[in-house]
């Protein structure tokens, strides 16, 4: 059986190689988007990516411009990667080295950093570049509980994944279009200040590429900021598509290396499949689970996210003892936890 990537991939890293090529005779340079990293006291996982860029988006004026030109969707999903590029990057008392991917994200974990908790800065950097601030949440080992949200449907109303209204949303519609899920950015403080120093990671199946969009729909809503853990869109090594239920899965099982000390708030949505999902971690890891919280859609968001009118039915396998809460927005979902007194240290 053959182990090269599938012909897709392939196809995809020979594009990317020769745009890049292609750029970097224009004059282009690098430049290094990072991402929101987290870990613990005793390691830090750290994410990025490096792309290509004109020296104009360098100025003032370019920044400016290109600001503005990504607050319309379609544009975020333009990008020259760097393929396999060398950076360094420095995160307290370590510094190390590493090679990108064949798409230019960086994932990087490092160990015996030295940093307190809190919010922390990294550096990263490559050859000839100067360093770019990595923002890092790191929390400290004894922490006990975490959340864990989705964003579609679940903070932010987008009424995917149907195509033509994701691809509406996604490409076309201006961000100050979308609209907030009532009360859940209030859900969630107050559960932080209950539980202070705690992680909250947002985990979806969107594109690196809307992370500064999503970034400012958080501020602009006054969600709690946390890391973002988001996914390529395009071929894998396996297939054409990259599955949103598998990374999903794949990221909350690496949340519970990450954080072994930590039982998880799971909140998602009834529209497509985080019930089945967060169930079935809940079955495999019951004490890794502190609850599962599920915002219920009305029969509209329904119908645009799967096609009825009626939430899908979760698989017998996703069956689990965990406590399960169910509201429409994040005010009801508050009142079932103040009710069944869940809110608590």
């Amino acid at each position: 059986m053959s182990n090269r990537p599938f012909v897709a991939a392939r196809i995809e890293l020979w594009l990317d190689q020769r745009f890049e090529a292609l750029f970097r005779r224009l004059g282009w340079r690098e430049r290094v988007i990072t991402y929101t990293g987290y870990g613990s006291e005793a390691g830090a996982r750290l994410l990025g990516r490096v792309v290509l860029s004109p020296t104009f988006s360098d100025t003032q004026i370019g920044k400016a411009a290109e600001e503005f030109l990504r607050r319309r969707g379609w544009r975020n999903f333009f990008t020259a990667a760097c393929v396999h590029i060398r950076y360094e990057l420095t995160f307290g008392d370590v510094t190390v080295q590493g090679t990108s991917d064949r798409g230019g994200y960086i994932d990087h974990r490092v160990r015996g950093h030295g940093v307190e908790p809190g919010w922390r800065q990294a550096q990263i950097s490559v050859e000839g570049g100067e360093p770019t601030p990595a923002p890092v949440l790191v929390c400290p080992d004894d922490a006990t509980f975490g959340i864990v949200s989705d964003i579609d449907d679940t903070i932010i109303t987008t009424l995917l994944p149907r195509p033509f209204i994701a691809a509406w949303n996604t490409f076309i519609r201006t961000e100050s279009a979308r609209q907030a899920v009532p009360g859940m950015a209030a859900f969630y403080r107050e559960l932080l200040d209950t539980h202070p120093g705690s992680p909250l990671i947002f985990l979806s199946t969107g594109a690196w590429n809307t992370q500064p969009f999503l970034r400012r729909f958080l501020k602009r809503h006054r969600y709690t900021d946390g890391p973002m853990l988001l996914t390529d869109w395009g071929p894998t090594n396996t297939g054409w598509f990259r599955s949103g239920q598998q990374h999903k899965r794949q990221s909350l099982l690496q949340l519970s290396t990450d954080f072994p000390n930590v039982s998880w708030l799971l909140v998602g949505d009834d529209g497509q499949h985080d019930p089945e999902i967060y169930g079935e971690y809940a079955r495999n890891n019951p004490d890794r689970v502190r609850l599962i919280a599920i915002r219920q859609l009305n029969p509209t968001e329904q119908f645009l996210a799967h096609g009825t009118t009626e939430p899908l039915e979760g698989e017998p396998e996703g069956r689990h003892d965990a406590e399960v809460v169910e509201a429409p927005d994040g005010r009801g979902l508050l009142r079932a936890l103040r009710r069944r007194n869940l809110l608590r240290a």
